[in-house]
């Protein structure tokens, strides 16, 4: 689902190329430099999850509220995952990625954020398929989200841009917890609210 920044940025309608390029800069991330909360903050608001994102990101990790708001997450990613209608070839698809949450879930308690996102950003991709089949890898299925919905266009960019993060990792081994945890959370907010 990762797309080169030059040709999907191009699919995002004006208002929120702004929002999009500033969490996640179409030339990649500078030296030294990771996701801003700033932009985390604006880019959870463009996708209308902004209330329930900002309570969520002033909470300690060992907040009970928090361990419940990921049960809910995990649950509804269940739910979204077992509902999905599938080809009886794509059943197997269907049950691997099943049980790829809970280890997502154990290394966002763990607080192997880096690697939280990596899982997370395969589990969006194999989700993306079961949503839309094989137009999840067609070159231009960013401009296909965004032409059914806006907020869930963005939401497909910023889960193919999720790998740009491994990237900021493999070039200057930027370990920003609270930004990082900024960027899952955006993600986690969204699908427990889908």
């Amino acid at each position: 689902m990762y797309r080169s920044p030059s040709s999907v940025n191009l699919s995002i309608p004006g208002e929120y190329r702004a929002i999009a390029e500033s969490l996640f800069p179409p030339g990649g991330f500078q030296q030294g430099q990771g996701p801003d909360l700033k932009n985390a903050a604006d880019f959870a608001e463009a996708l209308g999850i902004s209330a329930d994102y900002q309570r969520l990101l002033a909470l300690g990790k060992k907040n009970r509220e928090l361990q419940t708001f990921l049960e809910h997450f995990q649950h509804n990613l269940d739910l979204l995952i077992q509902k999905t209608w599938v080809e009886k070839a794509d059943e197997t698809r269907k049950e691997k990625l099943h049980n790829e949450v809970p280890p997502l879930m154990a290394l966002i308690e763990q607080g192997n954020l880096h690697q939280a996102l990596e899982v997370f950003g395969a589990i969006l991709e194999e989700l993306a398929y079961l949503f839309f089949g094989s137009q999840s890898t067609a070159d231009d299925f960013t401009e296909y989200t965004f032409r059914i919905d806006i907020q869930m266009g963005l939401f497909w960019w910023y889960g193919g841009r999720l790998a740009a993060l491994k990237e900021l990792n493999e070039k200057n081994g930027s370990r920003d917890a609270q930004a990082l945890w900024a960027v899952l959370l955006i993600g986690l907010c969204y699908l427990t609210n889908f």
